[in-house]
């Protein structure tokens, strides 16, 4: 009798605990996705037009297994002059498409292909994103000096927007390289490179790689 007391508990306790995970999943998975952004360690820029073409690949990711999914409907550049150039002209980026970036073995080349409008894109937990975003500002160029930068992404159900911020710093030689360059030329700019953090000047900015 004293077993079968203790067995008819057992198995109350278990279905107890099996029951409390089963809500708890079920409770989890109603749950709007978290969703993050990371930004990459190489952003491209150059001439286009009149203007200036800015493309960042940002990583758009949840860690966590829901039923719904996000949408992420827009995405917006922002980029000001600081310092000793912030009286000079903010530019009014727009995001003009997105693109990828294909290697071809022919050539030993890697060339920017044209992938989508911009369109709002679908995040979940088994389809992250990394869209090179592409953006566009008329009639504005660099000029040396710093600059202060943010990519925000607006979701769905007006929920709060997934914002990046970073910085960027244009040396005369990079400045000058853009000004002479040919129509949709593209020069790197890496925040990772190890000869900038152990100089201790903006170390985590994004610079040029041949400064």
């Amino acid at each position: 009798m004293r077993f079968d007391s203790v067995h008819k508990w057992a198995a109350t306790l278990a279905a107890a605990v099996a029951l409390a995970f089963s809500i708890y999943n079920f409770a989890e998975l109603q749950k709007k996705p978290r969703i993050d952004m990371t930004l990459p360690h190489l952003l491209r820029t150059g001439p286009v037009d009149n203007g200036t073409t800015f493309q960042i690949q940002p990583t758009v990711s949840t860690r966590f297994k829901t039923q719904d999914v996000e949408v992420i409907r827009d995405a917006r550049l922002q980029l000001t002059p600081v310092g000793s150039i912030s009286s000079l002209k903010k530019p009014t980026f727009y995001w003009h498409e997105s693109g990828t970036y294909v290697y071809d073995s022919a050539s030993d080349q890697v060339n920017y292909r044209w992938s989508s409008d911009p369109a709002p894109f679908i995040v979940s937990q088994d389809k992250p994103q990394q869209p090179t975003l592409v953006f566009w500002a008329d009639n504005w160029t660099f000029q040396p000096g710093q600059y202060e930068g943010s990519l925000q992404m607006s979701r769905s159900e007006n929920r709060s927007p997934l914002t990046e911020k970073f910085c960027l710093t244009v040396s005369k030689k990079a400045a000058d390289e853009i000004h002479g360059a040919d129509q949709r030329q593209i020069f790197f700019y890496r925040d990772d490179l190890p000869k900038f953090h152990s100089s201790g000047k903006a170390p985590a900015c994004y610079r040029r790689e041949t400064d």
